[in-house]
Formats: C-alpha cells, sequence, structure tokens
C-alpha cells in the first residue's frame, strides 16, 4: 500500500515481498548506518543479469554480507 511503512529492529526477523505486476519501489533507511550497500548492489546486479544463482551462490552472498535466511 503506498506510504506504508515498517520498523525492524535490529535482529529482527523480516522479509519483502512485490506481489503486484505493477512497478515500485522501496526506501531502506539503516539507522544508525549499515555498511549495506555492497549487499543491495549485488542484488540489482543479478536482477539485472535476469537469471537465478544457485544455493552456493546464495548462500556466499547472504555469508559476505552477514545476511541469514531463515
Amino acid at each position: 500500500v503506498p506510504g506504508d511503512f515498517m520498523f525492524v529492529p535490529e535482529g529482527g526477523v523480516h522479509a519483502f515481498r512485490h506481489e503486484s505486476a505493477e512497478p515500485a519501489s522501496m526506501l531502506i533507511l539503516f539507522t544508525p548506518g549499515a555498511p549495506r550497500e555492497g549487499f543491495f548492489e549485488a542484488l540489482g546486479a543479478i536482477a539485472a543479469e535476469g537469471r537465478q544463482p544457485t544455493g552456493d551462490e546464495w548462500a556466499d552472498l547472504y555469508r559476505r554480507h552477514d545476511t541469514y535466511p531463515v
């Protein structure tokens, strides 16, 4: 819903999914700042390539960026 927001406390389990065929945008704010740019840049590169990474590639990406899928 346009204008919605959520707060995720440090260490909070969370996920995002876009279920519409319409374009969407999302603003993510880390406070205090966290070095997450590389993670999102890597996700953008994967999307631009139009491919599905292997399980090992996902695991490596998550490990390099201190991200833990649950």
